[in-house]
Parts: C-alpha cells; structure tokens; sequence
C-alpha cells in the first residue's frame, strides 16, 4: 500500500474517531435529559399528549413493515448474508468480520443501557426509570442505522473500481432511519428521546467501526 494511500486512511480513520466522539457525546446528553427529566422528556410528553390518528387494515400493515427494518433479527440477517457475499466475492473475511463486530457492539452497548435505565414505553401510558422497561434507547433506531449503514459502507468500499467507481447508499439509509424513527412514534413503541438517543448511539457505534475498518490496511479491498 503506497505512503498516500496509507495517509489518506489516517486521515479518514481521524475524521471517524471525531464523528463517533460528537454523537457519543449527543447521546450522553439525551441520557442525561431522559434521566433527569428535562426538556427533552418534557417534549416527549408533549408529543404523547397530541392527537395520534389510529391506523387499520393495509396501513396499518405498512406501518408494522416499515418499522421492521430496524429489527434486530430482520437486519443482522440481511447484514451478516450480505456480508458473507460480498466477503466470498473479494476473498476478505473483513466484510463479515466487521459486521459481527457491530452487531455484537450494538447489541451489548444497548442492551445494558435498556437494563440500566429500565424505562417503561409509551403504550403503556404510564413513564418509569428503573421499572425494568426496555424503551430507552431505541433499539430499532440503532439497529436501522449501524446495519444499513454498515451494509451501504461495506458495498461503497468493495465496489469502488470500475464499472461501479462507488455505489453511494448513505441517502438510503437517512431514509429508512428516518422511517423507523417516525414510524415508531406514530405506533408508540418508543418516546420521542429514546429514538434519538437510539439514533446517536448507532451512529457513534457505526463510525467507531469504520474508524478500526481505515486503521487497520487490508490489500483485498479496493480503496
């Protein structure tokens, strides 16, 4: 790997660290609202408190779709598959690798947060701190965001030689994220601060990973 290549993965590794510190950051002041009810678990009371209109029959199934693309099971298997293709296709374990390493990092991070913190959901209509809840944070938010973005990160890094020259998915993933975030408000499985929360954390996992992903240099991928 030429001195350029090897400084340009520097540079991109620093960039990541920063990101991922900035949204660690973000989350740490979500949890801190949430746990001493501030503003923001005001506004989630004031989200609660508006008119919900009540959805049945196709849309109602819709709905239910659309916030399964940040279920745990439904995107670690299309992550890890994808993955594991992509990975026989260049001959690399790292695609694969890197996936684990997410979803075991994800799924640790927020679940020992949603055990700690214990809050109840808002179809419950009732909200409690340490009352053995599983709202806070998201784990869909989370998982919709680190997975897709993952998965778009791993086809923009292998596919970044002719005839492709980089398949750009991110605007994708902004979308399905923003879906589940707004699909779970409207379905009340999760306050408003917990799928913000969700989101910061996922995406502080998500670039930590591709921050070890730039620092350590592989030959079998493209760029």
């Amino acid at each position: 790997m030429s001195d350029a290549k090897v400084q340009l993965r520097r540079e991109e590794m620093f960039h990541a660290l920063r990101v991922s510190a900035l949204m660690t950051l973000g989350f740490a002041l979500v949890t801190e609202q949430v746990l001493n009810r501030g503003w923001l678990y005001a506004f989630d009371h004031w989200i609660e408190s508006r008119k919900h209109h009540t959805f049945k029959g196709l849309s109602s199934h819709l709905l239910l779709a659309i916030d399964d693309l940040g279920l745990r099971w439904f995107t670690a298997t299309v992550l890890l598959v994808c993955a594991a293709i992509i990975g026989l296709r260049f001959k690399s374990w790292r695609p694969f690798n890197l996936s684990v390493l997410a979803l075991l990092a994800l799924n640790g991070v927020v679940g020992i947060c949603k055990i700690v913190i214990g809050r109840t959901k808002p179809r419950l209509y009732v909200d409690e701190l340490h009352a053995n809840g599983m709202s806070y944070p998201s784990g869909h938010a989370s998982n919709a965001l680190i997975t897709w973005g993952l998965l778009a990160y791993l086809i923009y890094r292998y596919t970044n030689r002719y005839p492709f020259q980089g398949i750009r998915l991110y605007p994708l993933v902004a979308v399905i994220t923003s879906s589940v975030f707004i699909v779970s408000l409207i379905r009340k499985t999760h306050w408003f601060s917990d799928l913000l929360g969700g989101v910061f954390i996922g995406g502080a996992l998500l670039v930590a990973i591709i921050a070890i992903d730039r620092f350590i240099p592989s030959d079998k991928q493209p760029s």
